[in-house]
């Protein structure tokens, strides 16, 4: 009886310490995903964001209008904006299965046709995964103060 007591609760610990690590590799994958859109808004790589993006897609920006999937991946493709710095910092990320919150401030430097512009943004990405991995299907922007 002892032993399959301790076999059991080995089985146990294993277990979680399995699902752990899948929780952290799934939280490295989502920031690196991450960090790889922000290069393609920094690049004007469309391909790289169509990716990246479900084709349903919305971002609600600082100023309440929503785009679609088209759209943001036109304005990259055309590079207005054009944007010298796009990096998220100061990540958090909350698992819920094959979906993913991941909260933080975007910084973003560049241009919009001749004006230049500097800001940071506190946004919220809401992922799903597939079978060809993570996507994010909504995000949300709000411009902090300076």
């Amino acid at each position: 009886m002892k032993t399959r007591t301790t076999v059991f609760l080995i089985l146990v610990l294993l277990a979680g310490t399995a699902q752990a690590r899948d929780v952290r590799q799934d939280e490295r994958e989502l920031l690196h995903t991450e960090a790889v859109l922000c290069a393609a808004f920094e690049q004007g790589d469309a391909a790289t964001l169509r990716r990246g993006l479900d084709p349903t897609f919305t971002l609600t920006d600082s100023h309440g209008q929503v785009t679609g999937f088209a759209r943001n991946i036109d304005d990259v493709a055309r590079r207005d904006p054009a944007y010298d710095v796009f990096r998220n910092h100061d990540q958090q990320v909350r698992l819920y299965g094959d979906a993913a919150v991941v909260t933080g401030i975007t910084t973003v430097r560049g241009r919009s046709g001749k004006d230049a512009f500097a800001a940071n943004f506190r946004y919220t990405d809401t992922w799903i995964r597939g079978a060809d991995g993570w996507k994010i299907v909504a995000s949300h922007a709000s411009r902090l103060d300076k």
